[in-house]
């Protein structure tokens, strides 16, 4: 018997939710519309979709994290969804919902609009936008409402309810363009306050990374901003932060955070101490095994969680370029794919840290070197966790007490010539479907393979960075007001920078395609000349780049790559990185396609 769409949909459900009923919490909608958001050249791509509960319909926007649902075409006009984690919100009298989670339920096909749903318009007078994120488990939920007119913005080291504000934004919805908002984040890392001098005078900073269920945000105080709220923030404590608050894009050199802006706070910029915490996650980590960092790019900022199994004593370098004493203490941290590897920790954390052997740290934020092979070094707008209430820090836990505990360890120290890029590996040819429904990069281990295919396309957006010129550095630079590029790592400023790839390539064969990532060496390959060269083309005409990218394209390449899963904000996804690359030997894939044939021969 065939099924019925409609009797599967939540009819008047999209009312309910807007009215704060607790009953509604996993609706079934059917899409009727999903269309892209024109948005600034490099910002987040933006999808609005339109949801219908056959009585009303009403617009929505897809979190980041939901996007590949509308990239792998499940997610179209005709669809029906169940909406599982959503935010919703009220702009300019418009009623609108921000999806943060939702399940395609294919089972039920696709149809035409079912029913003649009408507009959920608001009124002014008896519609208050809702102040929470709806979970599944129903854990994050808070329906109570209090209308409420907001007094004088003033600042507060006072606890705050939620009750008093009505228009929580989540964090992936905050952009220049939102105005008169109010985000409810925990403070997962706070800085100690840095001083500046240059021509222009003197100065000083603090920054906070900010944390909600929807993504992360960085958000810095400048002098006044930053006397009067340093000592507001603690870090784990969650914030009320309310608009005017400038929004802007991130410098990606001062962040670890997957976000294309960040926050600046004003002399208005009201923020309280939240009484109510739920709702808010705790430090969300994207995590590398220790086995894997020799995959890794040097440079490449982490997140990693090991076992301590050494602590070394406190010593002091001095800064070649700035002649300042800088305190370190090494670590060596250990986990269950039998490796080790040191870990360096800086300043305060280096001086204050007492953390017994065998406890189990969570780091965010370190930078990958080639020092020795391969080591880490906690960065400044990192952080560390001991002993987090987490399943990846119980299993890592379980396994040390069973058996890691006499394990011997394996050092990245001597591994870089034996492993390299994984060039010595022998790895299957696979094709692009293959690679998909083996699901590789989906295991625990890291996963290799070769597969003949040909670009078809690049992204000519946010291809390049601009780089270091000091030796081995590579790290990011930023131009200062002098045009100086001005690195932090080094404490030194250049008269320019060097711009390295990072490519988004689309690759083809007979069976399907894969997104790939390449880095430096791979992108001078694929495009045929520097990342300088190409951001000189486009400084004269920023079309003149682009016969570059077109060049590159329809040519086929063997390409060796590792697929990892990442975890990003609970949604796993594999990512492609290519190794090595090199052009197809055509005489020897005519040799091999001749051994086929005979294969098949029937004499």
């Amino acid at each position: 018997m065939a099924l019925d769409p409609a009797s599967h949909i939540d009819r008047g459900s999209l009312s309910a939710i807007f009215e704060g009923n607790p009953s509604v919490t996993q609706p079934v909608l059917q899409c009727v519309q999903v269309k892209p958001i024109a948005g600034q050249q490099g910002g987040p791509e933006r999808f609005r979709v339109v949801f219908s509960d056959i009585s009303n319909f009403v617009q929505s926007m897809l979190a980041s994290q939901v996007n590949f649902h509308v990239h792998e075409g499940k997610l179209r006009k005709g669809v029906f969804v169940r909406l599982k984690a959503y935010q919703t919100n009220v702009v300019k009298n418009k009623k609108i919902i921000i999806v943060l989670d939702l399940e395609v339920l294919e089972h039920l096909g696709e149809s035409e609009k079912i029913g003649s749903p009408q507009a959920l318009d608001s009124k002014t007078e008896d519609v208050q936008p809702q102040p929470t994120t709806i979970q599944t488990s129903g854990f994050y939920g808070n329906n109570a409402q209090v209308p409420q007119q907001q007094s004088i913005p003033q600042r507060a080291t006072t606890n705050s309810s939620s009750t008093a504000h009505a228009n929580i934004y989540p964090i992936e919805a905050l952009s220049p363009y939102a105005h008169k908002w109010t985000i409810k984040a925990r403070c997962t890392n706070k800085s100690d306050i840095k001083t500046w001098h240059n021509k222009n005078g003197e100065g000083r900073l603090f920054s906070v990374n900010l944390l909600d269920e929807s993504g992360e945000i960085r958000g810095t105080g400048f002098n006044e901003q930053c006397d009067q709220l340093y000592e507001v923030f603690r870090e784990g404590g969650v914030y009320y932060i309310t608009s005017p608050c400038r929004v802007q894009m991130a410098k990606k050199q001062f962040t670890n955070l997957n976000n294309d802006y960040e926050l600046t706070f004003e002399r208005d910029t009201v923020v309280e101490k939240a009484e109510e915490q739920e709702g808010v996650p705790q430090v969300r980590f994207n995590f590398t095994s220790i086995g894997d960092l020799q995959t890794i790019e040097k440079d490449t900022t982490i997140d990693t969680i090991g076992v301590l199994k050494e602590v070394g004593e406190t010593s002091q370098i001095v800064s070649k370029t700035t002649s300042k004493p800088y305190d370190k203490r090494e670590l060596t941290l250990v986990d269950n794919s039998n490796f080790s590897v040191r870990l360096t920790i800086w300043g305060n954390s280096a001086t204050t840290f007492d953390v017994p052997p065998e406890s189990i740290i969570a780091f965010k934020g370190v930078k990958v070197s080639d020092f020795g092979g391969r080591s880490l070094s906690l960065l400044s707008s990192g952080s560390m966790t001991v002993d987090p209430d987490i399943n990846e820090a119980h299993k890592l836990k379980g396994w040390y007490d069973a058996q890691g505990r006499n394990d011997t360890y394996s050092s990245h120290a001597n591994a870089g010539a034996s492993m390299g890029m994984a060039g010595g590996r022998s790895d299957p040819v696979k094709t692009c479907q293959q690679v998909k429904d083996e699901n590789l990069g989906f295991s625990e281990a890291v996963d290799y393979f070769t597969t003949r295919a040909t670009v078809i396309y690049i992204k000519g957006e946010n291809f390049a960075y601009p780089a270091c010129l000091s030796a081995d550095c590579n790290k990011k630079v930023i131009q200062d007001n002098d045009g100086q590029w001005r690195c932090e790592k080094c404490d030194r400023s250049h008269p320019k920078p060097e711009y390295r790839y990072i490519l988004s390539v689309n690759a083809s064969d007979h069976t399907g395609q894969l997104w790939l990532n390449c880095f430096d060496d791979i992108g001078k390959q694929l495009l045929g000349m520097s990342a300088d060269q190409v951001m000189e083309m486009q400084e004269t005409d920023i079309k003149a780049a682009e016969p570059v990218f077109q060049n590159a394209a329809c040519r086929s390449w063997m390409f060796k790559c590792r697929a990892k899963t990442d975890n990003f904000q609970d949604q796993q996804r594999v990512r492609y990185q290519v190794m090595t690359a090199s052009p197809l030997n055509y005489s020897a894939e005519c040799a091999k396609l001749t051994e086929m044939i005979k294969m098949y021969s029937m004499e």
